[in-house]
């Protein structure tokens, strides 16, 4: 297939924003949403924590809720988005996003704005995510030439990295100038110009034939069994399930443990979270060169595995010198996740047949985005229990130990990644 606006170019694959018109909105558009979904991530526990006063447990019940709908409406999502046009899926996402996110400022300054508000805002942007992201992930091979799904992803990842680098600030910046919520008004603005970016595209998006009259559940089924049957996309599902299990456990209750334990104030911690940020963009600088000289399926073995490990530094952080260390290895973290996520991705959608993609996407997030809620409501009940420090031992050794998943996994000792899957017949 082409690329987006361009015929396939010679030799390496080359992607970036002036490749063409269109893939210079579907970047715009992209990086302006993710940067609104990195405010408001910051935005959300020091809305729950200084405006509303909630405790550890209710600030992890906003995160839980925002990943709730994957577990409950994942899968359906995932054969309904593959029997329609995947652009204006993203682009009706992004506009009910946009009304339900906009509500929240407007009730906090009305004086209106209550815990159950934000857990429903929260769990409503998060049905819409599960749509625009389903949508997503086979939006790309769908206009995008095989070769360059990897540097489309790395630009990508490098634009949502560089997103989670200036949110964390900006979001502090904002808070402390204008109040917490006015982040959830940026994001409610990022969602309007993603919005409108992508339904300026004119590209066609290349769909594969289906056979009329097909049954939702048995669709659904299919997407399941492809997952079950394929030893490499069971391996890497489960463990981003347990390792999405601990590490959102951990960052669920970050904010409230710098700003009451350590005692940054909201500006400090923006700026730390912002510092740390860093290591996505690292991550997608470093992923091509990686996947050249080690093979993609030991860059993404080795820089999941080796995340994990670094986390134990935050447990430690006091004020002085553990704050740096802390922000060293949670840039090393994130690191290691964004350049494995990049190849997972680009993988997957390599790998899958095109009219499973979105069925086997959904699958895949069920499983692994299902440790997140569980994760997070893990992370309150056992700050309420012992302590927010003791919490975060316990949840960074766990994370820590997630690598082993991976390690011991089919891909032990592979370079590359297997090219394609068949579809077998149902």
């Amino acid at each position: 297939m082409a690329a987006v606006g361009d015929a396939a170019p010679p030799g390496d694959a080359v992607v970036s924003p002036a490749s063409s018109r269109d893939v210079g909105l579907v970047w715009a558009g992209t990086s302006t949403g993710r940067l609104g979904d990195s405010v408001a991530s910051f935005a959300a526990p020091v809305v729950a924590i200084t405006v509303l006063d909630a405790s550890a447990f209710v600030v992890t019940l906003i995160t839980a809720a925002a990943w709730l709908p994957w577990l409950l409406v994942g899968l359906p999502a995932g054969a309904w988005v593959d029997r329609l046009p995947r652009r204006p899926v993203m682009v009706v996402s992004d506009a009910v996003s946009l009304v339900v996110v906009a509500s929240v400022p407007l009730a906090a300054w009305a004086g209106a704005l209550t815990t159950a508000h934000l857990l429903g805002a929260a769990f409503a942007v998060g049905t819409t995510t599960v749509l625009f992201q389903t949508a997503w992930a086979g939006y790309l091979p769908a206009v995008l030439d095989e070769r360059q799904l990897v540097p489309a992803n790395a630009l990508l990842s490098g634009s949502e990295a560089a997103a989670r680098v200036a949110g964390p600030g900006l979001a502090g910046l904002l808070a402390g100038a204008l109040g917490a919520v006015s982040g959830y008004a940026v994001q409610a603005l990022t969602f309007a110009v993603s919005a409108t970016c992508l339904a300026l595209v004119r590209t066609p998006e290349h769909r594969a034939a289906r056979a009329p009259g097909r049954d939702l559940r048995r669709e659904v089924a299919e997407g399941v069994r492809f997952v079950a049957g394929d030893r490499v996309l069971l391996n890497l599902a489960a463990h981003g399930s347990l390792s999405n299990l601990f590490l959102t456990g951990y960052q669920a209750l970050l904010v409230v443990f710098l700003v009451r334990q350590v005692g940054l104030a909201e500006g400090a911690v923006g700026l730390l979270l912002t510092l740390t940020a860093l290591g996505g963009v690292l991550g997608a600088l470093l992923v091509q060169p990686l996947v050249r000289r080690l093979g993609d399926a030991r860059t993404l073995v080795l820089c999941k595995a080796l995340a994990g490990p670094f986390a134990l530094a935050v447990p430690l952080a006091e004020q002085g010198w553990r704050l740096a260390l802390l922000a060293v290895a949670s840039t090393l973290v994130v690191l290691g996740i964004t350049a494995g996520n990049v190849v997972s991705g680009s993988f997957r959608q390599r790998y899958v047949p095109g009219e499973l993609l979105g069925r086997v996407t959904t699958s895949i997030q069920t499983v692994n985005l299902a440790g997140i809620p569980l994760g997070a409501v893990l992370a309150g009940a056992l700050a309420t229990a012992i302590g927010t420090r003791p919490a975060l031992w316990l949840l960074t050794a766990a994370y820590a130990s997630t690598g082993l998943v991976l390690l011991l996994g089919p891909l032990r000792g592979r370079r590359d990644l297997p090219r394609r899957a068949v579809a077998t017949a149902p």
